[in-house]
């Protein structure tokens, strides 16, 4: 998230609660829109050491590559008491943030095509470009960074990322590893009503390892192969149980706003941002805020704004904000940033398409759900669901999704419509090898069973 909410407005009950997600509903006729979210990690070019915040004498850091990329986008500065930690475009539309380790990302504005999208990847890409080649800094385009331990990785100066960090430990054995060493890809989509929300839900969550598999691209970890192809799917697994997973009562009868807003509301919180100042008051329950219990902060009662914050602290392979957030993907190339929002536009942007990938995914059961999502880190394409394997079951989904885009119609000044934007996943099912298993086998042949060759090979062009 690049921009924590500021909205005071005082929350009177829980109906504002629903009634702050239901305010997400677009009007059918649309447009629907699209946003599209990538992290990438930065490394020394020279040193392939990981991209403190600070400088270090003659040497900058994340903190000069933001303020550069400021310089030339002319982009709102985000703040963090005296450090600058994100940018945001001043008409309100996208925003550059860093997450804990110095992933550096992009939230784009919401967008009508995928045509678009790719607009927005190109010129984001090139206002990034020379500031980054003045600091020596390039960008891997992995799901988790290869060789650096833990504690080699840098930490950013954000209050919000300390409180987490100090409260990680206590909830999970790899949440330290999701905060610091992992980079994802992320769609954004809309909803027009609770019953559209219902239903893309419950497709989102049931093809999310699908979409892992699809995108496993984290092979690494400390230096070596870690025996998954997607460590950063793996890592999510024992997080924070109360804040992630498949949410399997979204498939059970009554789901709707409030049934989220229950799950919410059960989510411990992380912090209550007033002023400038980030309270620590991790592990306290939501509910004590609203009914100004809180212990930390006695008689404090919450505002708007942090209902939409503590939103932003759920972690779900699919979110529920005003909109829907896809969460299945591991960091990768350029071609991976703008595929991703092209399957789910295809899939959830046409209605026929829709009810397509819901007939696909009805008949799975939530243990076979269950265990898709854990079998896939390891297995990708190879692993089953009812009997089929997932890569039979992509073949499909790709299938319904490029349909659907070609129902959408959306063309570019070539005459070329969204399709195009699916060639990567139509090839890795072709060939039934996902990305993570060709950077294998990169590891073990021209790398010389060193990650060092993913610095060469995993990087991401910037023009």
């Amino acid at each position: 998230m690049a921009r924590d909410v500021t909205d005071t407005t005082p929350i009177a009950s829980r109906d504002a609660l629903l009634e702050w997600l239901a305010a997400g509903c677009k009007d059918a006729a649309g447009p629907l829109l699209i946003g599209t979210e990538h992290e990438k990690i930065p490394f020394f070019a020279d040193t392939l050491e990981p991209v403190p915040y600070y400088c270090v004498g003659d040497r900058c850091g994340v903190g000069s590559l933001l303020e550069g990329v400021r310089r030339e986008t002319g982009w709102e500065p985000i703040m963090d008491r005296d450090a600058l930690i994100g940018l945001a475009q001043t008409d309100g539309g996208g925003a550059i943030s860093i997450e804990p380790g110095g992933q550096f990302e992009l939230s784009g504005a919401p967008l009508p095509d995928i045509h678009s999208t790719a607009a927005e990847l190109n010129a984001h890409l090139s206002a990034v470009s020379g500031v980054a080649h003045a600091l020596g800094v390039q960008f891997l385009d992995l799901g988790a960074s290869p060789g650096w331990s833990r504690e080699d990785t840098p930490v950013m100066p954000k209050q919000r990322y300390r409180i987490m960090a100090a409260y990680m430990p206590k909830v999970g054995t790899r949440g330290l590893d999701m905060m610091f060493r992992t980079a994802t890809i992320q769609a954004n989509l809309d909803f027009v009503s609770e019953a559209d929300m219902v239903e893309k839900v419950r497709v989102g969550l049931a093809l999310q390892p699908i979409v892992t598999a699809l995108f496993a691209n984290s092979p690494f970890m400390d230096g070596k192969p870690t025996g998954r192809l997607s460590q950063r799917s793996y890592i999510w697994l024992d997080t924070d149980r109360d804040r992630t997973g498949m949410l399997p009562f979204a498939f059970e009868d009554g789901f709707g706003f409030e049934r989220y807003v229950d799950y919410a509301l059960d989510v411990p919180m992380y912090f209550v941002k007033r002023g400038e100042t980030y309270h620590d008051v991790a592990g306290a329950s939501f509910k004590d805020l609203l009914e100004g219990r809180l212990a930390q902060l006695p008689g404090e009662r919450a505002t708007m704004s942090d209902w939409a914050n503590h939103l932003s602290t759920i972690f779900p392979e699919v979110r529920i904000k005003t909109y829907l957030e896809m969460r299945g993907a591991d960091g990768g190339p350029r071609e991976h940033m703008t595929a991703l929002p092209a399957l789910f536009a295809g899939l959830f942007y046409d209605s026929v398409a829709l009810d397509e990938a819901r007939q696909l995914t009805k008949g799975w059961s939530a243990e076979a759900r269950q265990k898709l999502r854990e079998d896939v880190p390891a297995h990708a394409l190879e692993a089953t669901i009812e009997g089929r394997s997932v890569r039979d079951v992509a073949r499909d989904v790709l299938g319904i999704a490029a349909a659907g885009l070609k129902r959408r119609a959306l063309a570019n000044a070539q005459g070329q419509d969204e399709t195009i934007f699916l060639a990567p996943l139509r090839k890795i099912v072709e060939e039934g090898r996902t990305l993570a298993q060709i950077r294998l086998e990169a590891y073990h042949g021209a790398w010389n069973q060193s990650v060092d060759g993913a610095f060469r090979d995993c990087v991401i062009p910037l023009q």
